[in-house]
């Protein structure tokens, strides 16, 4: 009976660690994004908050090529979408992508997946600012895929964004 309670004791120890150390910190900088809603990581009351810096260490996605709101070539980069997903513990569902102007889009968190898509923080390697269609900007690979040249994929192509709500 002892010997069951002790066992018990260091599995339950144990498994606290290992929660632990999954627990993401909060920002440090400024925060430009929030996920909230059907999410299993935290890191604040609100849901998951990420700063550029913890935006930045996540893998890493490129698109080179042309936007129909950008003229000639242009470079994005910014984390996979998928790897934000993976940060909150996002299994699946909708994703409401909320936009500063209040402007907002439904994308299906599959879309983040199977196209690569990226939540661009820099242009031609600037970061981009409010102005310039920042923090954030939803970026799917048109420059690799022509059937995303779509009005679908240019609705869920949301700029300025500040929150994602999983649904």
């Amino acid at each position: 009976m002892l010997r069951r309670a002790v066992l018990g004791l260091l599995a339950a120890v144990a498994t606290g660690r290992a929660a632990a150390a999954e627990t993401i910190a909060a920002p440090t900088g400024k925060v430009i994004l929030t996920v909230t809603g059907k999410i299993g990581h935290r890191n604040s009351d609100s849901g998951m908050a990420f700063d550029l810096a913890m935006l930045d260490t996540l893998p890493q996605g490129r698109f080179d090529g042309e936007t129909p709101w950008t003229k000639g070539r242009n470079v994005f980069t910014g984390p996979l979408g998928s790897a934000v997903l993976d940060a909150a513990g996002v299994a699946g569902g909708n994703l409401r992508v909320n936009a500063l102007n209040d402007y907002n889009a439904d994308v299906p968190a599959s879309d983040f997946r199977t196209y690569a898509v990226i939540l661009a923080t820099r242009h031609d390697g600037a970061v981009m600012s409010i102005r310039d269609k920042g923090p954030l900007w939803v970026i799917y690979p048109m420059d690799k895929d022509a059937s995303l040249r779509t009005e679908t994929t240019y609705t869920r192509s949301v700029w300025q964004v500040k929150s994602i709500d999983v649904q």
